[in-house]
């Protein structure tokens, strides 16, 4: 039996909550909220629903042996580069920062290579591109509380025009 998250306690239904206003921009939604914000309303009973969810991946271009161990290695380097910061301002390595920085970005490239090689071939060949995805949706909908729903579009009319 699956046991549900308790997380999902905090967010109350929204089928009972009322439409106050919908808006094309994810952006245009956040804004009407934090002018209601401004007008001292209780925007804890306030939600921003995105309707009309689609997933979106945009392909960003092909990946072959070379592509994989470029960004193999460039994630290395990062990840080196952040560790040999961390070692070198905590003290690990008898106070010479360059050197800790030094191995770190060295040590970080040679792994991050040799794992992008890896994650590659062990992908055999199913996922020949990089691609950055994400969520869209048609609109976004400010819904309230039944008992607040009228305050909070009598506020909305006089929201400033961008």
């Amino acid at each position: 039996m699956t046991q549900q998250d308790p997380r999902l306690d905090l967010i109350p239904d929204q089928r009972t909550r009322v439409n106050v206003a919908t808006y094309p921009t994810y952006g245009e939604a956040q804004r009407a909220v934090d002018y209601l914000s401004d007008q001292q309303f209780p925007v804890e009973r306030i939600a921003i629903v995105g309707e009309g969810l689609k997933m979106v991946e945009q392909v960003t271009g092909r990946l072959n042996w070379g592509r994989a161990a470029a960004l193999g290695f460039a994630q290395g380097l990062m990840i080196g580069l952040f560790v040999g910061l961390l070692f070198g301002l905590l003290g690990l390595t008898a106070g010479n920062l360059l050197f800790a920085l030094s191995y770190g970005v060295v040590l970080g490239g040679i792994t991050g290579l040799i794992w992008g090689l890896i994650g590659y071939a062990l992908s055999g060949g199913r996922r020949d591109f990089t691609s950055v995805g994400g969520m869209k949706a048609d609109c976004y909908v400010v819904l309230a509380d039944p008992e607040v729903a009228e305050q909070a579009r009598t506020l909305l009319t006089s929201l400033p025009a961008r």
